[in-house]
């Protein structure tokens, strides 16, 4: 029996209520942690960039600042003049007071530094983390110790406080993606997050400034049970279940991104059920951990038992998706990610309780495993979405946290020591095996089912299909392009048989007298890039695109591969806003952008205010933006309110610093002459052909809403009450 200090038990129910309110701080404090994380995530994707390496960066750096903040808050647990809820109280009082002014840092040294290297970004974005992250990672540790005082069980305390915490964060989620990031923006949001770290800090050191009574109590239960799992091994076996649960979440997100057309709530709603079911399978162990009385062999088997399933039901859980999806909304199927979720968050606190000792330095031993936790899931998520998914596909991957998982079990099963348990070790072998002989099968037609859904017929295939770390690009047999599962283009630069609303490019001819330096964001098919290419007064054109799996495509493209051999074009694989701040002496002609949907997450990055006036410095004098607005009226009233002359072409909006239009007798002059790798655009002596000719002029004909064309002063009128977009609102994304 091992004795520990505890607050004031004289009283069994007092301290239980005690406990409860200590509970709900720990909760509350969750709240803010995963709204910092959301919000300052987003503003330094908009000043580093989107692409993957930016991404990649910024989420490794944060997780480091968690694991070196546990590592901080062990150290301080094992201190015996340390108290506990009087230290957690301040470090939610001065994370509360970073987070209020946080975001005018951010953006005042991103002014000073964005457009850096990726290792520069790193080393800033570790700068600007550390402080909060390592605050908020040192609070388990030393909340634990503390709990761990009253309840003697390390198992019990670890569970209560992880799942509280997690399900504080998971509330948030849903939170922002609903109401907060939408009504709110990025600085009401962070506003939100100051007011409930200052109540919490406030609460929490209130509570620990009280002078309580401190009595030497034998503590039993956990102290009863052998320590089966070794330090070492039980330090390896958290990060290996962290490593599992965050990979397994980056396939999930590429998975439901790519169905729901990457939608900016989408990530919120899953990562919220996913920190749910977290939360759920750490309170769920809490009463396994209390039963002294129980066999500690048998609760490490039963330990070894809910880490297969949870593997299992992971690995199962995306051709699961795929299969629903054909026949019903995929919203329900957030059921498997919290049943996944829960047999993984299960995991690490019956680790805690079967490795550690209560009184036994718990703060600071948990704080070891907690950091093991973190690093396995920061290795997840690094090497699962930044390495692993660049080289294979979705189903191997997921086979490889498969074997991971299955390693971890026989692992565990191993320890337990039980015997008699033969034929359970068998069958979780034969369905291990069976699992990874199907494995193909299984995850055949996974994405061609997720894009087409109700549409679906079996055997359905795409003509090609790339993924790499920056995504997933898909080509229909009718060559439509989809990237991440929204529409793309097509290959088809046909002006005569428009599928793809071509006309809009070919109109750079008709605005821009001689345009010669062109810069091109995005590439996608390249049909819209061929098109400018050919343009023969065009003599320079840059295209930075995020995703290089565009370039193999076009290679294999009739229609478009000249392009990448034509002497004019540099295509750059980067962030186009990203590019655009590092390379400030760059400017252009005539910038084009067919932008992807607004409601996608980080469109807005390309519509906000904020980013309309970087592009506006790199025009030359008279130089023009053209960009998709996808008849977003905030987008358009954005364009309008920067730029003093513009013009709407369908869905497209032309903007500039000088007076120009789309002049129909200049543009006849061109298309009329317009060839595409030696082929005319138009045979002039075709009927069918002048008759089309008249059809696509048609759009420079000024005239209401309605219509093709419509000037700024139209636009003025019609959009007097629509707000614009800026990187704060993100107006268009969370709706």
């Amino acid at each position: 029996m091992a004795t520990v200090e505890l607050a004031s038990v004289r009283n069994p129910s007092k301290t239980s209520a005690n406990l409860s309110l200590f509970y709900l701080l720990f909760f509350l404090s969750g709240f803010p942690a995963l709204l910092y994380q959301i919000v300052w995530q987003r503003a330094l994707f908009t000043l580093y960039g989107v692409n993957i390496e930016s991404v990649t960066m910024i989420v490794t750096v944060f997780m480091l600042g968690l694991g070196l903040g546990s590592l901080a808050g062990g150290r301080l647990s094992s201190h015996p003049k340390i108290n506990p809820l009087l230290s957690f109280g301040l470090i939610e009082s001065s994370i509360g007071l970073f987070g209020i002014f946080s975001l005018s840092i951010f953006h005042r040294v991103g002014e000073l530094t964005a457009g850096g290297s990726a290792i520069a970004t790193g080393a800033i974005a570790f700068g600007l983390l550390l402080i909060p992250t390592f605050l908020m990672g040192s609070t388990l540790p030393l909340l634990t110790e503390h709990a761990v005082r009253s309840t003697g069980n390390v198992g019990e305390s670890v569970g209560l406080l992880y799942s509280v915490n997690t399900f504080g964060s998971g509330v948030a989620c849903f939170a922002a993606a609903y109401f907060l990031m939408r009504i709110l923006g990025e600085s009401g949001t962070v506003t939100v997050a100051f007011i409930f770290n200052l109540t919490v800090g406030a609460t929490a050191v209130l509570l620990g400034s009280r002078k309580n009574e401190h009595i030497r109590q034998t503590a039993t239960g956990q102290a009863a049970h052998p320590r089966l799992i070794p330090a070492p091994a039980g330090i390896l076996l958290a990060g290996l279940v962290g490593f599992v649960a965050l990979g397994y979440e980056i396939i999930w997100y590429r998975l439901y991104s790519f169905t729901s057309e990457g939608t900016a709530k989408c990530f919120a709603e899953l990562l919220g059920f996913y920190l749910i079911g977290i939360g759920y399978g750490s309170l769920s162990v809490r009463d396994i951990c209390r039963k002294p009385q129980m066999n500690s062999g048998i609760l490490l088997w039963k330990t070894s038992q809910i880490v297969l399933l949870g593997t299992i039901i992971s690995f199962l859980l995306g051709p699961l998706l795929a299969r629903f999806v054909v026949h019903f909304p995929y919203e329900p199927t957030y059921a498997l990610v919290f049943l996944a979720a829960s047999l993984l968050g299960a995991a690490f606190p019956l680790i805690a309780h079967l490795t550690i000792r209560a009184g036994d330095d718990t703060g600071k031993n948990v704080s070891y495993l907690y950091l093991s936790n973190v690093i396995g899931s920061t290795l997840g998520s690094f090497l699962i979405g930044f390495v692993i998914l660049d080289h294979v596909s979705t189903q191997i991957t997921s086979t490889v946290l498969l074997c991971v998982g299955f390693a971890i079990y026989l692992v565990l099963f191993h320890l337990s020591r039980i015997k008699g348990k033969v034929a359970a070790l068998a069958m979780a072998s034969a369905a291990f095996l069976a699992l990874m002989l199907f494995s193909r099968p299984l995850y055949s037609g996974i994405y061609e089912r997720l894009l087409l859904k109700s549409h679906y017929s079996q055997g359905t295939k795409f003509a090609s299909l790339v993924e790499n770390r920056s995504g997933v690009i898909a080509v229909s047999t009718n060559g439509i392009v989809f990237g991440g599962g929204a529409y793309d283009g097509r290959f088809s630069t046909d002006l005569v048989n428009d599928s793809n609303g071509i006309f809009r490019a070919f109109a750079v001819s008709g605005m821009k007298a001689y345009p010669t330096s062109v810069l091109i964001i995005g590439l996608s098919s390249g049909s819209w890039a061929q098109v400018v290419a050919n343009d023969p007064t065009v003599k320079d054109i840059t295209i930075v695109e995020i995703n290089p799996g565009y370039e193999p495509l076009i290679r294999n493209r009739k229609e478009v591969q000249s392009l990448l051999l034509n002497p004019k074009v540099r295509i750059i694989t980067d962030d186009g806003r990203r590019w655009l701040v590092s390379h400030r002496d760059r400017k252009f002609d005539f910038i084009l952008m067919n932008t992807t949907y607004h409601y996608r997450a980080n469109t807005s990055n390309l519509l906000s205010r904020e980013f309309l006036l970087l592009m506006r410095r790199h025009l030359n004098q008279g130089g023009i933006a053209f960009y998709n607005t996808t008849w977003s009226l905030e987008a358009l009233a954005t364009g309008i309110e920067v730029f003093p002359y513009a013009l709407r072409i369908t869905n497209f909006l032309a903007v500039s610093d000088s007076p120009f239009t789309l002049d129909k007798a200049r543009w006849r002059e061109a298309l009329t002459n317009y060839s595409i790798d030696g082929k005319p655009v138009f045979d002039t002596s075709n009927p069918g052909d002048r008759k089309r000719l008249e059809e696509v002029l048609h759009a420079a004909d000024l005239s209401d809403d309605s219509g093709n064309s419509e000037s700024r002063e139209s636009l003025m009128k019609r959009l007097t009450n629509v707000q614009i977009v800026t990187d704060d609102n993100m107006k268009t994304e969370w709706r």
